[in-house]
């Protein structure tokens, strides 16, 4: 799907669908009245029918309306203009790509008053791109027969008024952003018996390759000369090896402030069974989703790359399985982290905080400006915010509000949690120099977080619990790309 401008009136548009607005109540948009204007009233007598009443996700298609360019106009149902919100856009351009048909190869979106309040033309070219993108998309890659149906049309086109260089700089940013997401959904949709750390490591030295990307890839010997105690100890479940896989984009060269670059540490549980402490069978497919925190850092290095970002940009993806088998974590192990820190391993499903802490440690070396990691980590984190928002854990304020930002101008929700130092007195071990679970079953999502910040101390740091965004379960079954936008405005504000 191509996207582009175009700067006409809307009944000047020569093209297969022109989609225009309706506010609740028949009151026609900007560009719609354009529209009306030119066909003598067809819109105002469509709205007095009864046809069209702007109810949101509504459509009514027109077809050869005189003194129209285009072959259809597409009545789309706004909603209240008042309640107008980034959603209720959203929602708005993914009604008119799926409505427009399969004989709309081109699709011209006349959305000059469809403007949120505090959003401007950058914005809404780039969620354009988004929506319409996420509207088609598909998950028939290992389908026999390719799903039937409407694809989507071949290119859509934002009208505009005049011509608006923020417009087009925001269509380039959404198509790099939606190349993130869609990469990450793939990664995340694969099966466990495909994406394997292996598997991860090679899509890392693909996309290292198109993107020119640097990309090195540490084997178990290598991770074992590191002493990385605690990530091997899930490893050693599985005859799988384990990756440790860096991939460095290199914007801002090395030298001045912009060189100490970011790192975004990402999960890579290619699949979580809980090893020795089996979780149950019930929805158990779905955790080869365990991984998406890694596919959301490989979407955010590829969206890093293809917008050029002046910013020096390190993902670091620890990846292996945790399976249950003869060498398997037992619960009372005790294992011995990078950091030189011993962990009490009382669960073996809170495995995910045991692969990521020596990476964390391992993030030093790059003497980093700031350290993002993101984990599908705890179920906790889905009982307190549910799928709406990631949990965001950081003791850094500034960081903390930064992202929040990031969140919102990304339409990729967080909500800021506690992680201080009165819950770490719940990791207490009498053995180990901590437990990887709290002692109480309370808090789970600021324990985690908690254990988490014991291992990144040397540097700002924020902690992004994806367990309940970076995936739908049910019917809907399916990666959904988060938070690769988040991640990315985070890196787009920092670069400048």
């Amino acid at each position: 799907m191509d996207f582009s401008t175009r700067t006409a009136a809307a009944d000047a548009v020569k093209t297969d669908c022109v989609a225009v607005g309706v506010f609740a109540g028949g009151e026609l948009a900007t560009q719609a009245r354009a529209v009306d204007t030119a066909s003598k009233g067809a819109l105002r007598a469509a709205v007095k029918s009864g046809d069209v009443t702007g109810k949101r996700g509504a459509t009514v298609m027109l077809r050869c309306l005189p003194g129209v360019a285009a072959s259809r106009v597409l009545l789309v149902g706004l909603g209240g203009r008042k309640e107008f919100s980034d959603k209720a856009f959203i929602e708005a351009v993914r009604t008119a790509v799926k409505g427009a048909g399969p004989g709309v190869k081109e699709l011209a979106i006349a959305a000059a008053d469809w403007l949120p309040a505090g959003r401007d033309s950058r914005w809404q070219a780039r969620q354009l791109v988004l929506a319409a993108r996420e509207a088609v998309y598909r998950v028939d890659e290992l389908k026999s027969k390719k799903e039937d149906g409407n694809g989507g049309p071949e290119r859509v086109v934002l009208v505009l008024s005049s011509r608006d260089a923020a417009a087009e700089h925001g269509l380039a940013q959404g198509t790099a952003i939606a190349n993130g997401v869609e990469l990450t959904k793939r990664l995340g949709n694969l099966p466990a018996n495909i994406c394997t750390p292996a598997f991860l490591a090679d899509e890392a030295k693909k996309l290292g390759r198109s993107h020119k990307l640097a990309v090195e890839i540490l084997d178990r010997k290598r991770i074992e000369a590191l002493k990385m105690g605690s990530f091997l100890s899930v490893a050693k479940g599985s005859t799988e090896p384990p990756r440790l896989i860096v991939i460095k984009h290199e914007g801002a060269g090395s030298k001045g402030k912009a060189a100490a670059p970011i790192v975004l540490v990402g999960k890579g549980i290619t699949f979580d069974s809980g090893g020795i402490s089996i979780k149950p069978s019930n929805a158990m497919d779905e955790m080869k989703f365990d991984m998406c925190g890694a596919a959301s850092v490989f979407g955010a290095l590829r969206a890093a790359a293809e917008l050029k970002l002046k910013l020096n940009v390190i993902g670091v993806v620890p990846a292996c399985e945790n399976l249950p088998s003869g060498t398997a974590n037992k619960p009372g192990d005790i294992v011995t982290s990078m950091s030189g820190q011993t962990i009490e391993v009382l669960n073996t499903d809170a495995e995910g905080r045991l692969i990521l802490c020596d990476a964390l440690t391992y993030a030093e070396r790059f003497k980093p400006a700031v350290v993002l990691d993101v984990a599908t980590l705890t179920g906790a984190c889905v009982v307190a915010l549910g799928e709406v928002n990631s949990g965001l854990f950081s003791a850094d304020d500034a960081l903390a509000d930064e992202l929040l930002a990031a969140a919102k101008a990304a339409v990729d929700p967080a909500w800021r949690l506690p992680v201080q130092d009165e819950y770490q007195e719940l990791l207490k071990s009498n053995f180990a120099d901590m437990a990887n679970l709290g002692t109480t079953g309370k808090a789970g999502a600021v324990i985690g977080a908690c254990f988490l910040a014991r291992f990144a101390r040397a540097y700002p740091w924020a902690h992004l619990d994806i367990a309940g965004t970076a995936y739908k379960g049910g019917p809907a079954k399916g990666a959904t790309g988060r938070p690769v936008p988040l991640l990315t405005e985070f890196l787009m504000q920092r670069a400048g």
